[in-house]
């Protein structure tokens, strides 16, 4: 006869609350695991339920130093797959997913299992989908064709610097129902209009269904989406430099007009904070810094990246930016820096009524945006769009002459330049009739009396 379940006690409770402490680890220090211990994760893993019984997993862990450094170049953006004492790569056998990929649903079941085995055991891991190119890691791994490989965990030894931060979790009352489906409007993100949504037409190179026009977005959807998705937001220091933007970056920098100390400014939706780490290095001693994000999920790891860079004070501070709205009063900032947001927002016009009303006369405005008439905007339109939304958020690249108009309205234009000419990662400035042509456009404004 069967025992009916047992009440919770508080050791279970303790178990749960350690489990739930759990946080993935993005540095290690680099120190060996004894192989028996990692045959132990490894058979804690297989404990977990798998579909029809099949077990069609396998797990190849891999600790040598020079494996574990071609992984990193592989993987294009893991430092920690080179830092971790073992790197357990997660394969199933195809052909056995029957129905609702029930093999894929097994093999993360123990994946997890495995996570919760090496958290128990005083271990640090984070598994990772973004692993590159799996033909090459294929060849790394002499993984046959009748194999694939999904995805990767990293296991290994914190280091004494590594953040200790959690990602925000959504409340279970707004990711469960009863009986039938029930959730909040901003965490149901718009898809163009279709009959039916087959998962199997979908892919993040070819989604037809994929809403990148933030005109299409609430606010509230925007705010949910940055706040949760952790694209870029590494609380590390020097971590997620984009190739693309870095040295672009700066170059928009240069735009910044001469600051006093006791000059007020704004950042407006730089994400993660990369941005912000080379804004407030620019700013001089006494020049106060508001960052202004949609999302207190986005606000804490900002925080927590600027502390990580020795960068946080009292002349740094966050700020909700509700409904494209500031917190601020009329004429009360000295410059106000968009870096590549107005593409990523539902009411152009609103925001820049809004830094038009927060600015002091005389007040710069600085802005970028991605260009919709140069090689990338091509780019853009014919492949990046087909796919799926970025983890960055739903943007659509802007025409110079479309921002100039726009911005125009209420302000001023002064310098202006275009970064790259290429799709790429050039940054090369360029000024008049060939900075319309470039990847990025950037302008600085003031607003007009």
């Amino acid at each position: 006869m069967t025992r009916p379940p047992s009440e919770p006690s508080g050791s279970a409770d303790e178990l749960l609350q350690m489990l739930a402490a759990r946080t993935s680890c993005r540095m290690f220090d680099g120190s060996s695991i004894d192989p028996e211990t990692l045959k132990a994760i490894v058979r804690d893993g297989t404990e977990a339920p798998s579909s029809c019984n099949q077990q069609q997993w396998h797990f190849i862990v891999v600790t040598d130093r020079e494996r574990l450094e071609e992984a990193r170049a592989i993987s294009g953006g893991n430092p920690h797959f080179s830092q971790c004492s073992a790197l357990i790569f997660i394969c199933f056998q195809k052909g056995w997913t029957h129905n609702n990929y029930s093999v894929m649903q097994s093999v993360a079941a123990a994946t997890y299992h495995m996570i919760l085995s090496a958290h128990l055991r005083g271990l640090a891991s984070i598994w990772n989908g973004g692993i590159g190119d799996t033909e090459a890691l294929r060849e790394m791994l002499q993984l046959p064709q009748t194999f694939d490989v999904i995805g990767a965990l990293a296991i290994g030894r914190a280091a004494e610097t590594a953040p200790r931060l959690k990602a925000p979790r959504r409340p279970v009352e707004a990711v469960m129902s009863m009986e039938t489906f029930s959730r909040p409007a901003e965490m149901v993100y718009p898809a163009k209009p279709a009959p039916a949504y087959p998962a199997k037409r979908i892919t993040n190179t070819d989604n037809p269904f994929a809403e990148w026009d933030p005109s299409k977005w609430s606010w509230a959807q925007i705010g949910d989406f940055r706040g949760y998705t952790v694209w870029a937001k590494s609380p590390i220091a020097g971590v997620f430099v984009s190739r693309r933007n870095a040295e672009a970056g700066e170059r928009e920098l240069d735009l910044l007009p001469k600051l006093s100390p006791g000059a007020r400014v704004a950042e407006i939706m730089p994400w993660g904070g990369t941005s912000t780490v080379c804004l407030k290095k620019r700013l001089p001693a006494g020049v106060f810094l508001d960052i202004a994000e949609l999302s207190d999920g986005n606000i804490r790891f900002i925080e927590e990246r600027l502390r990580r860079e020795g960068l946080w004070d009292d002349e740094t501070r966050l700020v909700r930016f509700a409904e494209g709205r500031l917190p601020h009063e009329d004429a009360s900032l000295d410059a106000v820096v968009l870096s590549q947001t107005l593409e990523h927002v539902p009411d152009r016009k609103g925001v820049l009524a809004e830094m038009r009303r927060v600015l002091r006369p005389g007040g710069a405005l600085l802005v970028s945006a991605r260009n919709m008439t140069s090689r990338y905007g091509l780019q853009w339109r014919r492949h990046e769009s087909k796919g799926q939304v970025p983890l960055q958020g739903p943007f659509t690249p802007i025409a110079v002459r479309k921002l100039r108009e726009e911005i125009g309205e209420g302000f001023d234009i002064g310098e202006e330049i275009g970064i790259g000419l290429e799709a790429g990662y050039d940054a090369a400035v360029k000024t008049g009739c060939a900075a319309y042509r470039c990847r990025l456009y950037a302008i600085r404004a003031v607003p007009k009396p």
